[in-house]
């Protein structure tokens, strides 16, 4: 008796996915966000343009 592999995610498996991503999403938000790394950027496109 031949068993068929299990080709993709399942339902809970997809969950545990989008919840990954959305907390990754969240920890890069918040970074993005903070004045430091908001100054940093700010100073690297102003260098960048001239």
């Amino acid at each position: 008796m031949k068993t068929v592999p299990d080709l993709g995610m399942n339902t809970a498996e997809y969950a545990i996915g989008t919840l990954a991503a959305v907390a990754f999403a969240g920890i890069l938000f918040k970074i993005l966000t903070s004045e430091r790394i908001q100054a940093a950027l700010t100073a690297l496109v102003l260098r960048a343009l001239g």
